[in-house]
């Protein structure tokens, strides 16, 4: 008598069980049925292709002579013309190589640069980046979690943003679970402040704080435009509020200038969306600059980067919270390094993919997005909704000081 076929799932789970471990691995941790099968002993790259997306972001497409493409996100805010030339710069390295040797490739492209890193050179590695363990997934017909060793979880919590109360309770009412607001002020921080603002700025978190209630998770970003000055009374005035995190509460480049606002709080400090590859997270952890961290996997060198800056973290019991105010490429690329990670915290989003993707992720009643279970990077583009979003000139704010009209962070 024949025995039946079993699915690749249910051979899996018979040997665990087999082996007593009475594990049950998630669901969404497989890609969909499996493609026929394929020679793809020699695969080239043929071309890279890069649009200009509503609101502000570039997408990537790195097409292969098997008609198998990968998606990328290679932003720069206010930069896109300067992303896009420097892609086309590293084209003719990648033209005619194979896809499948993404470290390799990433490497080279940053290695043989004379000028390493910065966030021109890392943004765009990062969004090829992207596309290459796109392919590699599509190839294998396996999730890029899959790849780099399975997932951890099956499910990753996400965050919204509200700026006032009634803000946070329709957030709270569609699902999310947790929130980050900004530090509210009528104009631009000055370098040291009066209680006027600070009392303005606290009302209005605990205002927030009241209408979330004691369930509901809420970081503060302070954008590294408070100065170290402000950001001390802030954070010590936030304290019985108990914020998730304070994220930037100044510029990260002077890390010594974050330990010492570190050291001054119990509450958790993050940073990170402006530091780029291994390299700068670096003396953040070892000097404990933060206590969570914030790679932007669109900046700070893509998937192959940031599973090691996750990997950096753990050994400093630190858990990452990647950046992501971009599209839904780069949610599909956050949500494919937190399934790979043990230390992940939450994901930032402001876009779950409608009107960009054929199948946009969708919020879980717990505040969560299940990880894809399509090959690669688990997402399509739908074109024919994209059509009227191609093209922007979008800009960086300018801001200056009410008073003098000096220049100020926005």
């Amino acid at each position: 008598m024949k025995s039946p076929k079993l699915s690749r799932r249910s051979a899996i789970q018979s040997v665990l069980g087999m082996a007593g471990t009475g594990l049950l691995l998630p669901e969404s941790s497989y890609a969909a049925n499996p493609a026929p099968f394929r020679d793809y002993s020699k695969v080239k790259i043929t071309k890279l292709e890069t649009f200009l997306v509503k609101p502000r972001w570039i997408f990537l497409k790195i097409h292969t002579d098997v008609g198998v493409y990968g998606l990328g996100e290679p932003l720069l805010e206010g930069r896109a013309l300067t992303i896009q030339t420097a892609i086309k710069e590293v084209e003719p390295y990648l033209i005619g190589k194979d896809p499948r040797a993404v470290v390799h490739h990433w490497q080279a492209i940053y290695r043989h640069a004379f000028y390493r890193g910065g966030p021109i050179l890392t943004s765009a590695l990062s969004g090829i980046d992207h596309a290459l363990w796109d392919i590699k997934g599509k190839l294998l017909n396996v999730p890029v979690y899959e790849l780099l060793g399975g997932p951890t979880r099956d499910r990753v919590r996400v965050y919204g943003r509200a700026s006032n109360a009634e803000q946070i309770k329709q957030q709270k009412a569609l699902g999310f679970t947790v929130i980050k607001t900004g530090v509210a002020h009528k104009n631009p921080a000055n370098i040291v402040e009066n209680p006027q603002f600070i009392k303005y700025a606290i009302d209005n978190f605990a205002s927030l704080r009241e209408a979330g209630g004691p369930d509901m998770d809420i970081a503060i970003d302070f954008h590294g435009n408070i100065s170290p000055q402000t950001a001390k009374v802030l954070i010590k005035q936030l304290e019985p509020y108990q914020p998730m995190f304070v994220e930037e509460p100044c510029q990260a480049q002077n890390v010594d200038t974050m330990v010492d606002i570190a050291k001054g709080t119990h509450l958790p400090i993050a940073t990170g969306e402006r530091i780029f590859t291994k390299w700068g997270f670096r003396e953040i952890l070892e000097k404990g600059a933060a206590s969570i961290v914030q790679p932007d996997l669109c900046h700070a060198g893509g998937i192959t980067e940031g599973r090691i800056i996750a990997g950096m973290a753990e050994a400093y019991y630190v858990p990452i919270a990647p950046h992501n105010p971009m599209g839904p490429i780069s949610l599909a690329v956050g949500l494919n390094l937190a399934a790979s990670v043990p230390n992940f915290l939450v994901q930032e989003q402001v876009s779950l993919g409608e009107g960009y993707l054929k199948n946009p992720f969708k919020l879980q009643p717990d505040g969560t997005v299940l990880i894809p279970k399509g090959p690669g990077l688990g997402v399509e583009l739908d074109e024919a909704l994209m059509k009227d979003k191609i093209g922007h000139d979008w800009k960086n704010p300018e801001s200056y000081n009410a008073l003098d009209g000096s220049v100020v962070d926005w």
